[in-house]
């Protein structure tokens, strides 16, 4: 496993114990489909979270949630769709939330902000 990818499991597993600390339910990890892929899928009250992580370590190249770009955007709009559609979920109430993750260089956390509805559909 690559660096890169080391971080991201570390930022979900830090945004997955955040997100339970503030009452979510995590239902599921690393939901892949046609459309995409999300990081965390959970409950929040009777709300259904689709979560994307964005772990960085600096910010040279912009903080974690100026990251997600338009082309992420509909991809993560699809893929929330087709998960509901999947399990027959489409009179549900839904969002989609951005987990920001900042670490130091040394690998000491900084922050993990919850931004809730930072995607609209």
């Amino acid at each position: 496993m690559h660096n890169r990818q080391r971080l991201g499991q570390r930022g979900e597993t830090v945004a997955a114990e955040k997100l339970a600390a503030l009452g979510y339910e995590i239902v599921a990890r690393n939901y892949r489909c046609v459309s995409g892929e999300i990081d965390l899928i959970a409950r929040h009250n009777a709300t259904w979270v689709f979560v994307e992580v964005r772990t960085r370590r600096s910010e040279k190249f912009g903080t974690p949630e100026e990251s997600i770009t338009p082309r992420k955007r509909t991809h993560l709009i699809a893929s929330a769709q087709s998960y509901l559609q999947e399990k027959q979920l489409m009179e549900v109430a839904w969002r989609i939330d951005v987990v920001a993750v900042e670490f130091s260089a040394p690998g000491k956390l900084l922050r993990v902000d919850v931004i809730e509805n930072a995607v609209q559909g």
